[in-house]
């Protein structure tokens, strides 16, 4: 078998139906397989993944990279392509990487980029455009890494690139947005407190932000994508914001 698709999940039936017909190409007469771990959804996420023919399995949460990780292992094709739920390949991608994998040679892994969507609208600038990630990989040749809400492969060997991309369709209403980022302010204290940062420091929780949006903003050219783009920068600013006061009181709890 080339390939398997991998997949952790809870509550996706809004996202599952793009992002599994889009890996149809892939798996289509036996050549691939779609593995779905999910962690105790109570929608139709399930449902649609039997759909599509995805083999399932219930686990409950281990974090993020355990989950990930769960899922890879489960995983018999030759190569495994790691997505999240809110992701989709491009039609030119699906293509692409069949021919990729026929003419791989040493490689064992490949970055992706991708095209981050808030609002609905692509966000072109700002940092946020190529953000190429390392999702398709060898079997056996790497595992994700634990770094908060954010797990990242890490393989042993030489890497190539793909030139078409993957979309991520995370942040359609900014009620979803703020939400994530309350979550991963969270997991980014946790990382801020194992580096060290525990104090209470207004160059961390007030002048980093304003910088975080002026560097992102201005000089990445932020402001060419629009309302979206300034109102993706100005939240994602806050959110560093909250990140360094939450590694306070995580601290301080800690030594209380």
């Amino acid at each position: 078998m080339k390939i398997s698709i991998v997949l952790i999940t809870l509550n996706e039936e809004a996202n599952l139906p793009r992002t599994l017909a889009s890996v149809m190409p892939l798996v289509r007469d036996g050549q691939g397989e779609i593995i779905v771990v999910d962690s105790g959804s109570t929608d139709r996420t399930l449902e649609i993944a039997r759909s599509h023919g995805a083999k399932i399995f219930i686990e409950e949460w281990k974090g993020f990279a355990a989950q990930k990780n769960s899922a890879m292992q489960k995983a018999s094709g030759d190569w495994i392509l790691q997505l999240d739920a809110d992701e989709a390949l491009e039609e030119e991608l699906a293509e692409e990487i069949n021919r990729e994998l026929d003419e791989s040679g040493s490689l064992v892994g490949y970055w992706i980029p991708r095209k981050n969507y808030f609002l609905g609208r692509w966000i072109k600038h700002g940092g946020f455009y190529p953000d190429p990630k390392l999702r398709l990989i060898r079997r056996g040749a790497g595992k994700f890494e634990e770094y908060g809400a954010h797990p990242t492969i890490k393989v042993h060997g030489p890497t190539g690139r793909l030139k078409n991309a993957l979309t991520h369709n995370s942040y359609p209403t900014l009620r979803g947005y703020i939400d994530h980022m309350n979550s991963y302010s969270s997991s980014g204290a946790e990382v801020a407190v194992a580096k060290g940062r525990l104090g209470f420091n207004l160059l961390n929780i007030v002048l980093r932000p304003k910088l975080t949006f002026l560097y992102n903003y201005i000089f990445r050219l932020g402001f060419l994508d629009g309302r979206e783009g300034f109102l993706l920068h100005l939240y994602h600013a806050v959110y560093v914001s909250w990140k360094y006061a939450k590694a306070w009181e995580l601290s301080r709890n800690k030594r209380s």
